[in-house]
């Protein structure tokens, strides 16, 4: 059988103190008229007895909320899309904590764009989560804000030199790397060229992919050159035309790596080129769309990062800092994963 473990009240506390529970109350919220003898008595009840606050009491007897603003990108991103759903469904926990999550669609490829949907935050706004650039203006803004007392959290990329509280995201590097030894070893001995896509080189997940790639295939697979990468700003039509003129240019093109979004865009210049099949191609996160290139064997392996957890970890971390309560680490560390055909969910 299970036995619930009950949670430790202040009722309890005065219990096991000896005094009233107004004693209690002015002793945790520090207030005068209690005697040396008896704070040490309370406190020492609190460390026998384990006592932790009730945030939630805490907020509903101040008639405290929090607000958050989630800074999202605009444009077509799937993932992103599906990063905000989770935000939504994040919002409904988060309205039972008393606190409240507002999102706004940014150009977060412009960081003057960028920078000012940061500056311009009101006061409102205990935090932010927001899918950064890493740019001099937008650390700028980042530390403005932290210096104002909001709280900041970078999701899905970094700003790490910023006064940022906490990263939420996969570890890009060893993204990279990862579809690194995938192209390799798919690859099985062929020699030719890779072509490389991302989103933007300023948005530093993309940047890390990119290195982590560089480093397994220039470091263990000597048959193939990477080619310089390019952007495609995560856009479906302009992936389309980066890719076509990758294929183009290089006729012993053997697999494209795509470190950003836009997989649509690829898929199409593949297939129009007659080489939607023979080409090795590995791409990022796992959506409605690349599910059924998956499927029909355009792309063969995706590396994922779960929005879901993302979403929640980062309102996690804003409630507990603006609560005051700790952040479990391992709770929120966001896992890379791997899928290909025959392990989708």
């Amino acid at each position: 059988m299970i036995v619930p473990v009950a949670r430790v009240t202040l009722q309890d506390v005065a219990e096991e103190a000896g005094v009233s529970l107004a004693t209690v109350d002015r002793v945790l919220n520090g207030r005068p008229g209690v005697r040396d003898r008896t704070v040490e008595r309370v406190q020492s009840a609190i460390d026998r007895l384990g006592y932790r606050p009730d945030p939630l009491a805490t907020r509903l007897a101040r008639n405290e909320t929090f607000r958050f603003c989630f800074i999202m990108p605009a444009g077509t991103n799937s993932f992103m899309r599906l990063l905000e759903e989770q935000i939504a469904a994040t919002a409904d926990w988060l309205a039972g904590q008393r606190a409240f999550i507002d999102v706004r669609r940014v150009d977060v490829f412009d960081p003057e764009t960028l920078a000012q949907a940061l500056e311009g935050l009101d006061t409102r706004y205990r935090g932010v989560a927001v899918v950064a650039l890493d740019h001099p203006r937008v650390r700028g803004a980042i530390d403005d804000l932290v210096g104002r007392g909001v709280a900041v959290v970078t999701l899905v990329s970094d700003a790490p030199t910023s006064r940022r509280l906490r990263y939420v995201g996969i570890d890009n590097t060893a993204a990279g790397r990862t579809a690194g030894a995938l192209m390799g070893r798919f690859a099985s001995g062929r020699q030719g060229t890779i072509g490389v896509v991302a989103g933007s080189l300023a948005l530093r997940d993309h940047a890390e992919r990119l290195l982590g790639f560089f480093q397994v295939i220039t470091g263990e697979f000597e048959g193939l050159r990477v080619l310089a990468a390019e952007e495609g700003r995560d856009d479906i039509a302009l992936t389309q035309k980066v890719v076509e003129d990758i294929i183009e240019r290089n006729p012993d093109l053997v697999g494209i790596y795509n470190a950003g979004a836009g997989l649509q865009g690829l898929a199409t210049a593949a297939r129009a080129a007659g080489r939607d099949q023979d080409l090795i191609i590995i791409g990022h996160e796992l959506t409605g769309h690349s599910r059924r290139l998956l499927l029909h064997g355009v792309i063969d392996a995706i590396i994922n990062q779960d929005p879901g957890h993302e979403a929640r970890s980062a309102a996690r971390v804003l409630l507990a800092h603006c609560s005051g309560e700790p952040i479990v680490a391992e709770q929120e560390r966001i896992r890379i994963d791997i899928f290909l055909r025959d392990n989708l969910p």
